[in-house]
């Protein structure tokens, strides 16, 4: 019986003298900042870098819209046709997409959007976008001496003249992008032809105070406030989808909403 509880006793003072030395070791393996533990090396801490997106595309702004048009752009994949209307409405103006690869470039993307957005009930006849904002005249009424309209559901629907200069327009002379726009509207030089004009078939030809394009062939471009992420303004009227991309031979801004052919006069 002595034996057992002697036995039982050094059992008790062996537990209570290991258990803190038994804690100290954990607190110490966990909180120590050795090079392994148990063969495996120890993640090390590190400090938080603030990073942002590279806007460098590292191509020409004809390849990207080329590579987005058709879904051949690898990085994005075959479903990637997001200018698709835009490079339909380039071929049949008859611009050449060379215009796209020349520098020191301000160039101004439509996104499918931006000309077309089709609804599920009636998916023939646009709701939003170019051809539903600017849409086709097809007479004047009679009392009112208002234009009567419809929207347009392709781009031969407008006189091909007007729609080459509608994109002639959207390329800026210069390159505009966050590190020279501010809350204050910067004037563009675009390559309008001197002298150009819109048809009154559409409603192009009807903006502007019936004048169409900017007279000085220019467009307008600001940021929307002094904030880090203000988007881009056009002609006081429509925000960038995205934009800032830094292509080899100029700057892309893209937009998903309509773009008017002159500054609107209430931003």
């Amino acid at each position: 019986m002595v034996s057992n509880n002697l036995k039982k006793r050094k059992m008790k003072i062996f537990k209570n003298n290991m258990l803190p030395a038994i804690i100290l070791l954990l607190v110490a393996i966990t909180q120590s900042g050795c090079e392994k533990m148990f063969g495996l090396n120890r993640q090390k801490d590190y400090d938080y870098e603030k990073k942002t997106l590279d806007p460098n595309i590292g191509v020409s702004a004809r390849k990207f819209l080329e590579d987005r048009a058709t879904g051949t752009g690898m990085a994005n994949g075959v479903n990637d046709t997001v200018f698709k209307y835009m490079k339909l409405g380039l071929e049949y103006a008859g611009i050449d997409l060379s215009e796209y690869e020349k520098g020191d470039r301000t160039f101004l993307f439509l996104h499918n959007d931006a000309i077309r957005v089709l609804p599920n009930k009636n998916p023939n006849i646009p709701t939003a976008g170019l051809w539903f904002d600017f849409p086709i005249v097809t007479g004047i009424n009679p009392t009112t001496g208002l234009p009567i309209t419809k929207p347009a559901t392709q781009w031969s629907d407008y006189p091909k003249e007007d729609v080459r200069n509608y994109f002639l327009y959207l390329i800026g002379q210069g390159k505009h992008n966050f590190d020279n726009l501010n809350a204050t509207n910067k004037t563009v030089k675009s390559f309008l032809p001197t002298g150009a004009i819109l048809s009154k078939s559409s409603m192009l030809g009807y903006a502007n105070e019936g004048k169409g394009f900017d007279e000085g062939g220019n467009f307008y471009l600001r940021l929307l406030n002094n904030s880090d992420l203000a988007p881009i303004v056009h002609n006081n009227r429509t925000n960038d989808r995205s934009a800032g991309y830094v292509a080899t031979n100029g700057i892309i801004h893209v937009f998903g909403a309509s773009l008017a052919p002159a500054l609107s006069v209430t931003p």
